[in-house]
């Protein structure tokens, strides 16, 4: 099974991700940039470019999210997001120990990739709580942000902008850490590039 190619990765997942990929790096590198400066002591970008390619990127980035949406609905790569709650943590905990010791002691995984099972336990509860959960979650305060006139005036006692605001650099630093967790565990197979392939030709 381990040297068996699989078509994994059909052309829509493939554009769907390098774009997703591109659009939340703009993000980042952009609302960092934002973060930091001001118009007169621009960091990495200036303050007026950041702001006007982070709303582009955002707006880009949510009708990307809803590609991504609407296809899992409509074809089977929705399966693969979807958690079984029986025996979850025994899952995850099976799976974290490989991650830990088993692959360094050249074990075979405990949930091999197949055409059924396209993540391993742990990655399906990430990447499913990335993509149901805190995607949503920045795309909604994201443009909340863009039209701030729909946002409560106060949220217990504070400025309805300013908690948004926090709530939404909160949940873009919590994605940003998925995003470097997840290009390590892309080095994890039969060679570093091995993965980062899959993602170009659609096979694993």
């Amino acid at each position: 099974m381990a040297n068996e190619k699989i078509y994994l990765y059909p052309i829509w997942i493939r554009i769907w991700h390098w774009l997703n990929a591109l659009l939340f790096i703009t993000l980042m590198i952009t609302g960092i940039s934002m973060q930091y400066s001001n118009p007169e002591n621009p960091f990495l970008v200036s303050f007026e470019l950041s702001v006007q390619l982070h709303n582009i990127c955002g707006i880009l980035l949510s009708i990307n999210y809803l590609i991504f949406f609407l296809g899992n609905l409509i074809t089977s790569n929705g399966k693969h997001y979807r958690m079984q709650s029986k025996g979850l943590f025994t899952r995850l905990y099976n799976q974290s120990i490989f991650y830990l010791f088993g692959m360094f002691k050249k074990q075979d995984s405990p949930y091999p990739i197949s055409t059924e099972n396209k993540f391993n336990p742990l990655q399906r509860f990430i990447y499913s709580t990335a993509m149901y959960v805190g995607f949503p979650i920045i795309i909604v305060s994201g443009l909340a942000l863009f039209f701030p006139e729909i946002i409560i005036r106060q949220i217990f006692g504070l400025s309805g902008i300013l908690v948004t605001a926090l709530f939404h650099v909160i949940i873009g630093f919590i994605l940003s850490l998925f995003l470097f967790i997840h290009l390590y565990v892309c080095t994890i197979g039969s060679s570093i590039i091995s993965n980062f392939k899959s993602m170009i030709t659609g096979w694993h």
